[in-house]
């Protein structure tokens, strides 16, 4: 057995939280209480809420600068429950700190209450199938069994999971990239429960690899042992006779293979004769029946589905696709198919209109209700190009994003095709006084994280960088449980780099949202973002818009001015809406108006970056700084009125100058 392996006798049945999981790296060591050390522990609090924040609960993000940089992923198994991955990912990242005081790169694998993996390094690992250091723990007690038998039927198991767990490229929706857990009987009352796990960034060859050496490593050490663990940086393996994990909840166990009775010829003969029996003769022709009507039926079935497919494939089989397959051929739909779900883009099923274009609620032939953008047939983009946009940002999928399903391109009809989000936009609820009661603190906190961390996937997570550049409260939906959806995320590639929009020539954007150096400069970057999530935190705890009526004096309000002025006053919280004013926690409104005035600062290098954002929501133990003042900081009355004219004159300027606004770049298309 390779030296490297480290082996660990525990009592039998032991449970997968009892293994000591932690792995510390001899990589090298941080001083206690450094930059380094605040990072690690900032970036590994955040992560229990950023992995349940992502589609297939896989967190690979970083913090810091330099030599302060840490990186860091953690993961749960598919099929776990938000919460208990949430806390299992905790337990982890706190026993990683407890048990790798100063070590700068380290790795857990933690069994409760689901299995879940956290990692962290100063230097980036993504991608890289790391077998060192492996931590192999076996039970003590040997196998009881027929141990040929069991050990047949475990080479099978192993085979076909390392088979299965390296090419299993499934729907991200469930999740199942690199992961295998079956059941395979051994006897009528004894199974052997398997499970194996490759991080989803692995190449399905590293994955193979990984596990592999694992289930070999286990084989040379300890064979005869009725079940045991490899942990390695990139894979995990673990089988046993007994269930050790929810993650055999909802598994058939496949029956075991029939085993040759010993001293006996072929059953089919009779012992006294030596000619097949009459019973014997009944059965075979039986069972070739039986298989003929099953081949017939598998056909006919096979048949079926092939013709369904290839009639509806153009609806893309109810949009189940899986992420790594996506297609411009997959997404596409039929303009008749939506024409017929939207009833002729009827004008009651209109849902509302935006700068680029009109929005139609429909049902799809199979029942799945969508929400219909129909584009403005000013966009000048290529069908090609258009084409190509759309499938990046179909890979774009987070659950704080509304998810796009497909498109139809036919003439000059350019339509995308949505997710419906039942509970409309949050302006709806927000700026209604009859509906604001709805939205209590909870609820606005929670929409305040939900964008923050739908942006941040924009910004940082996903393939490509995404500038939203309208970011505004009629862009947030809210679903059935109020959780924030981002929309229009990705609107101004699907349109055009070279286009505004499609009801002006200005920059694309929304007045009291834009960032100061977006309409002085045309210069956009993701610190213009950060400019409008700080406004709309400060609508969502005002319950007011950016620009407002004063009642004092019935000018115009600014509301970035305002919550300024009373912020240097000292008294931020007469801003809340008086709706929840009496049912808040005065610690995280008071938090979350001072992230909102550092991300509305003038200078964009003053602003923090979204990672940071999110570490501040999250984090009451980090310091925020004292914000600079605002951009676009004037006093109220007429003058405010004459700033806002001469800002929307530099739009149609900037908007009818198309040089200016084509260099400026919207993506960065380098793979992440």
């Amino acid at each position: 057995m390779k030296q490297s392996i480290l082996c660990f006798f525990l009592i039998v049945n032991f449970n997968i939280s009892s293994v000591p999981a932690q792995t510390c790296m001899n990589s090298g060591n941080f001083t206690p209480n450094s930059t380094y050390d605040k990072n690690r522990g900032l970036i590994l609090s955040s992560l229990p809420s950023n992995v349940t924040a992502q589609v297939g609960f896989f967190y690979n993000g970083s913090i810091g600068q330099e030599q302060n940089q840490v990186y860091a992923i953690g993961m749960c198994i598919p099929g776990s429950a938000p919460d208990d991955c949430s806390n299992c990912i905790k337990k982890a990242s706190d026993g990683l700190i407890q048990r790798c005081p100063n070590q700068t790169e380290a790795y857990s694998w933690h069994g409760e209450p689901t299995l879940c993996h956290v990692r962290y390094s100063n230097t980036s690992f993504s991608g890289s199938a790391d077998m060192e250091p492996s931590l192999l723990v076996s039970n003590t007690e040997d196998v009881n069994s027929n141990l040929s038998q069991l050990s047949e039927i475990y080479n099978g198991v192993i085979f076909r999971m390392i088979n299965a767990a390296s090419t299993a490229k499934s729907t991200l929706s469930s999740s199942n990239n690199f992961y295998n857990a079956p059941i395979s009987a051994v006897s009528a009352s004894e199974n052997i429960y398997a499970l194996m796990q490759c991080t989803p960034d692995l190449s399905s060859d590293d994955c193979e690899s990984c596990l592999q050496e694992s289930t070999n490593d286990y084989q040379l050490c300890c064979s005869q042992k009725q079940g045991g663990t490899v942990m390695r940086p990139s894979c995990f393996f673990r089988w046993d006779l007994k269930a050790f994990s929810n993650a055999f909840g909802d598994i058939m166990v496949a029956p075991s293979p029939p085993l040759q009775q010993p001293g006996k010829g072929d059953t089919a003969h009779s012992a006294d004769t030596g000619k097949i029996s009459t019973g014997a003769l009944v059965a075979i022709v039986v069972s070739i029946v039986v298989v003929v009507l099953m081949v017939i039926i598998f056909l006919v079935l096979r048949a079926q589905r092939s013709f369904v497919y290839f009639s509806r494939r153009k609806t893309n089989q109810q949009f189940g696709f899986d992420q790594s397959g996506i297609t411009v051929h997959s997404l596409q739909i039929d303009f008749n198919i939506i024409a017929a779900a939207t009833n002729n883009f009827a004008r009651s099923n209109k849902l509302g209109q935006g700068g680029f274009g009109e929005v139609y609620k429909g049902t799809l032939p199979n029942g799945t209700e969508v929400a219909v953008k129909r584009l403005s047939k000013e966009s000048a983009q290529g069908a090609l190009e258009f084409k190509n946009e759309v499938v990046v940002v179909a890979k774009l999928q987070h659950r704080n994003l509304v998810r796009l399903l497909g498109f139809c391109l036919e003439g000059e009809e350019k339509i995308l095709v949505y997710e419906f989000v039942p509970n409309r936009s949050l302006d709806y609820f927000l700026f209604d006084p009859r509906k604001q009661g709805q939205l209590d603190w909870t609820k606005r906190y929670n929409i305040i994280r939900g964008i923050a961390r739908g942006v941040l996937y924009l910004h940082q997570d996903s393939r490509v960088t995404i500038i939203h550049r309208d970011l505004k409260a009629s862009n947030i939906l809210l679903d059935a449980d109020m959780n924030p959806k981002i929309a229009d995320f990705g609107m101004a590639r699907i349109f055009g780099m070279d286009q505004s929009g499609a009801n002006t020539k200005r920059i694309v954007g929304t007045r009291g949202y834009i960032s100061p150096e977006y309409v002085t400069r045309g210069v956009f970057s993701t610190k213009s973002d950060v400019f409008s999530f700080g406004v709309l935190v400060l609508e969502i705890i005002c319950g007011r818009h950016n620009i407002f009526s004063n009642e004092s004096d019935t000018t115009a309000e600014n509301l970035v001015t305002y919550v300024w002025r009373l912020w240097r006053n000292g008294s931020p919280l007469e801003i809340v809406d008086p709706n929840i004013s009496e049912n808040i926690q005065t610690n995280e409104v008071a938090r979350c108006i001072h992230i909102a005035l550092l991300c509305v600062q003038k200078e964009p290098k003053d602003r923090p970056k979204l990672s940071t954002i999110m570490l501040m929501l999250t984090s009451n133990t980090h310091l925020l700084p004292t914000p600079n003042p605002p951009g676009f900081l004037f006093p109220n009355g007429s003058n405010q009125e004459r700033v806002l004219e001469s800002i929307e004159m530099r739009q149609s300027m900037i908007g009818s100058n198309s040089h200016t606004v084509n260099n400026v770049t919207v993506s960065d298309l380098d793979p992440r």
